[in-house]
């Protein structure tokens, strides 16, 4: 078969799909790195191609110039500076073969971003409950519910998600270490998750924490700068309005009082880490919960101390997250 030698044209002349995944194949066993290299070509900044076969993300412009040599050997692959990638050139050239297009850096829709939750929430679970999983298993289920998302963006968005859980105090999935700059509809999806699924969360926490040791807690994620000093300026107040509703006092106390003995035991549980990092477990040993052993009325909840052995008193304030 004779082939026209204008780059352009001789694109137009890869119609074999069996010649593609015999790119997409070497690409997959050789690894971008080496195939890149071997062939010389860049990596794709815009379009990627998805191997059907593993699911691999493949630079496009490389897999079409290299599958052109698979069709015709005797004329070789395509050198990567004889044509040029994109949507007017390899884009249609792959697709009209069937092979799946992914543009790179495109924004995740909402759909997206609450499947990615909804899973990363799954797979916290399963850890909470010493339940095994699998998370490449996981990212593939997932990636068929997405837009075309390749295997390392749904690990990068699972890290966002550990990030922002990190940011709020929370645990997070030990796999997918905290990475940040997500994107802002990530962090309020995540937000919003939290806030709908409360006792789901608390539950979670309470498990994950359970089974690790004092050093290995969140508490460190929690910690603040104080906060700034200012200068209070007195202003007329303003009449309020005020709506007929009725209270249940009683139900309002105790969850109060649960909330405040789950603060100072949180508390507690950060003492006894800062104690055993500063060298002083000992210490530990001599801590009062003063609230609970004697009741309210001492000024403070617990005795602690300080690294020189003197006596530090806390006092715990709690709050509900609106």
């Amino acid at each position: 078969m004779t082939v026209r030698k204008d780059p352009v044209s001789q694109l137009s002349q890869l119609r074999s799909p069996a010649a593609v995944q015999a790119a997409i194949d070497e690409f997959v066993q050789l690894g971008r790195t080496k195939f890149l290299a071997r062939h010389g070509y860049g990596k794709s900044r815009d379009f990627l191609v998805r191997d059907p076969k593993t699911g691999t993300d493949c630079d496009s412009k490389a897999i079409a110039g290299v599958a052109f040599g698979k069709q015709f050997p005797e004329q070789g692959p395509l050198t990567a500076d004889s044509f040029s990638g994109g949507e007017a050139t390899v884009v249609p050239a792959l697709t009209r073969l069937g092979f799946r297009i992914i543009r790179i850096g495109e924004d995740w829709s909402e759909e997206e971003v609450l499947a990615t939750v909804e899973d990363y929430f799954d797979m916290l679970r399963a850890e909470a409950a010493g339940e095994p999983y699998n998370k490449s298993e996981h990212n593939q289920a997932l990636r068929q519910l997405l837009n075309g998302r390749s295997k390392s963006s749904v690990e990068l968005k699972h890290q966002n998600i550990s990030a922002v859980l990190d940011a709020l105090g929370l645990p997070y999935i030990n796999g997918y270490k905290p990475r940040g700059n997500s994107q802002l509809l990530l962090r309020k999806s995540v937000h919003a998750y939290v806030l709908e699924h409360q006792q789901t969360v608390g539950a979670l926490v309470d498990a994950l924490e359970e089974v690790k040791l004092p050093g290995d807690k969140t508490y460190r994620a929690a910690l603040v700068e104080p906060p700034a000093r200012e200068v209070l300026v007195r202003t007329p107040a303003s009449l309020r309005q005020r709506l007929p509703r009725k209270f249940d006092y009683a139900a309002r106390d105790e969850a109060n009082r649960k909330l405040g003995r789950a603060g100072e035991q949180w508390v507690i549980g950060y003492e006894q880490q800062r104690l055993t990092e500063l060298g002083h477990p000992e210490l530990f040993q001599r801590l009062d919960w003063v609230s609970d052993t004697q009741g309210d009325g001492a000024g403070f909840d617990i005795l602690s101390f300080e690294e020189d052995a003197h006596e530090r008193f806390i006092e715990v304030k709690r709050h509900c997250c609106k």
